[in-house]
């Protein structure tokens, strides 16, 4: 019996010696956290002979892929003599992990001519790749070897196969529809995957018919179906469904409170929100976001000074404290700018940075905004170079800011320090650059940007580009060439681009072309006074007196009076709005008390006012 026993242990030693080396190494790349180590157990893999096992080396390109070494994996798996599936299907989520979906798909047409055979698992992450690649043809190549391995049926797979073809649009939303009714077991995920389907056609009648159909329902699908109706603006289906859902949880009084902001509903919203049973973080950024959506920013802030006092307030599993997140800063800093309220904007900037969001890029991005919308670039500038990563945004945001107060060698500067950084301008980047270079008065250099982003980087123009050099040209004093830029512009003008034309007229007195602009601007914009303003201040710098009186005939006729300027200034902790002649304050006398001490102060240092103009334009 003992030399049987002994036999035995002799002849399964080396198996047993390779399976506890096999699992020892596993256990190790399960938790490799360095490519160092990641090295170090490589070689102990080859030093075991153990390159190319079935078991180890799925795990091994698991870690390369988790470490970002998925050249190192390929390099592991191409010598693979024959892998298995866990092998491939290590790769494709290796490479789907990493955000690679072409390389999903070429590996699957590697797979498929070696002779593997893909899995359950397999047909997911390469059906999802090709959705994600727009890899249209080879979506359906891999849909006909879905059919032939026999997966047509398996839930899994018809879940991405309609994901694939929903993605698509509604082309092949009919396509979608088909692989569902091929399936044999349609669990909730493949419901809820044709469901959504139909809502994103916004074929809100067939979602709702297969919703009504679902044997099963989860609170994904019913937020599905009533996030559908709150996209088509059916808020009154929308709530009448939510009403109906059971087991309603903080995620679905979200949905309906954001399609409430959404739509414009302030008083719903708010009802909602005080109804909530219980409330997360993203609930309060539904109340705030809201608020700043539909231009209530005093309601914003003072929202935002709420959640903060209330240091816990009842949730999902008891109390929980409600910090704010990059949404709800992001959204706060942008009533702040929105209101040019800088000392509650620089408030925010010192309680983000105190909840750990200094190097946070949206926040970042917000900052740079608020400042430069309240007046204070070099600050926006301060945070811009504090921010080791940047993206289109934030460099937009920057030379805008630059450009619009005035600082348009700056802006250019910074425009090529952008190029030389890597960073590829958009639209918005050439709308600043124009920007700058009408307030420097670089004609040339404008038309050269101009052309350049078609020439350099394919950016098809819009209208608010032809807008800046409408106004580059105007402001330059080439009335001629403005008209005649206008008259070859590839689409109607705007009201926007006469407008500039109009006020280029005002400045060097050119009236013929001032009566043209404002025919046009009276097809535009029949209801706007301010238009007849303009011509009507030219023809007074001309003594042309009559035509005067007749604008203001015609202004008169419209029905409708020139709004007065409109201010805003945050001032002991609040926002005071207030309007040119303005008589609404508590404080109006001391306002203009004061108004008037500072005027004779600065006419002591020979500032005259212009106010003949300010004076007719009201």
């Amino acid at each position: 019996m003992q030399s049987k026993i002994g036999k035995l242990v002799v002849n399964d030693s080396p198996k047993l010696l390779q399976r506890v080396a096999e699992e020892t190494l596993i256990s190790l790349l399960r938790s490799c956290q360095t490519c160092t180590r990641l090295h170090q157990i490589h070689a102990q893999i080859v030093a075991h002979g153990l390159q190319g096992n079935d078991y180890v080396t799925p795990s091994f390109i698991t870690a390369c892929a988790r470490l970002g070494r998925m050249g190192h994996a390929r390099r592991v798996f191409d010598r693979t003599a024959q892998p298995n599936g866990a092998t491939w299907n290590s790769m494709f989520q290796g490479f789907a992990l990493l955000e690679s979906p072409f390389d999903v798909v070429v590996l699957f047409a590697q797979m498929h001519r070696a002779g593997a055979s893909p899995n359950c698992f397999t047909f997911p992450m390469v059906v999802k790749s090709c959705a994600q690649a727009n890899a249209v043809r080879e979506g359906e190549q891999v849909h006909c070897v879905v059919a032939k391995r026999g997966f047509k049926s398996n839930s899994f797979v018809g879940t991405a196969l309609i994901h694939m073809y929903s993605a698509r649009g509604e082309v092949s939303v009919g396509d979608a529809y088909k692989v569902f009714g091929e399936m044999r077991e349609k669990n909730v995920f493949a419901w809820t995957a044709i469901i959504a389907a139909h809502v994103a056609c916004r074929d809100m009648a067939s979602a709702r018919r297969l919703f009504d159909l679902a044997p099963q329902r989860d609170v994904v699908l019913w937020n599905v179906v009533v996030s559908g109706y709150i996209e088509l603006g059916d808020m009154v289906a929308a709530r009448a469904l939510f009403d109906k859902m059971p087991n309603r949880d903080v995620m679905s009084w979200n949905t309906v409170l954001n399609g409430y902001a959404y739509n414009g509903d302030v008083e719903s919203f708010e009802q909602l929100f005080d109804e909530m049973p219980a409330r997360n973080v993203y609930s309060w950024n539904g109340l705030i976001g809201g608020y700043v959506r539909n231009g209530l920013f005093n309601e914003a802030l003072e929202c935002f000074k709420r959640m903060l006092m209330l240091a816990k307030q009842e949730g999902e599993g008891g109390d929980v404290v409600v910090v704010p997140n990059d949404y709800t800063v992001v959204a706060v800093l942008s009533a702040c700018s929105r209101l040019g309220d800088l000392e509650m904007g620089k408030w925010v900037h010192v309680y983000a940075e105190s909840i750990g969001y200094k190097e946070n890029l949206f926040v970042g991005n917000a900052l740079i905004d608020m400042y430069a919308k309240c007046g204070v670039i070099e600050k926006a500038l301060d945070v811009f170079n504090c921010l080791d990563v940047k993206d289109i945004i934030t460099w937009n945001t920057v030379i805008n800011g630059l450009a619009m107060h005035g600082h348009a060698a700056d802006a250019l500067s910074l425009f090529e320090r952008m190029k030389s950084a890597g960073e590829k301008p958009d639209g918005v980047t050439f709308v600043g650059i124009l920007s700058a270079c009408t307030h420097m008065g670089l004609v040339k250099d404008g038309f050269l940007h101009f052309h350049s982003m078609v020439d350099n980087y394919s950016i098809v123009p819009q209208i608010e580009h032809y807008g800046c050099m409408v106004d580059l040209l105007g402001r330059a004093g080439l009335i001629d060439q403005a008209v005649d830029f206008v008259r070859k512009m590839p689409m109607k003008p705007d009201a926007i681009i006469w407008a500039a034309l109009l006020g280029a007229c005002r400045m060097y007195k050119n009236v013929e072309t001032a009566e043209v602009a404002l025919e046009q601007l009276i097809e535009l914009e029949p209801n706007n006074p301010a238009n007849f303003v303009m011509l009507s201040n030219i023809y007074k710098d001309l003594g042309r007196w009559e035509d005067v009186a007749r604008l203001k005939i015609a202004m008169r006729d419209t029905g409708f009076k020139k709004l007065p300027g409109c201010s805003v200034i945050g001032c002991n902790d609040s926002v005071v709005e207030f309007y040119s002649l303005d008589e609404r304050h508590p404080e109006t006398e001391t306002i203009y008390r004061t108004l008037k001490g500072l005027t004779i102060l600065l006419r002591l240092n020979g500032y005259v006012p212009n106010v003949v103009d300010v004076a007719h334009g009201n």
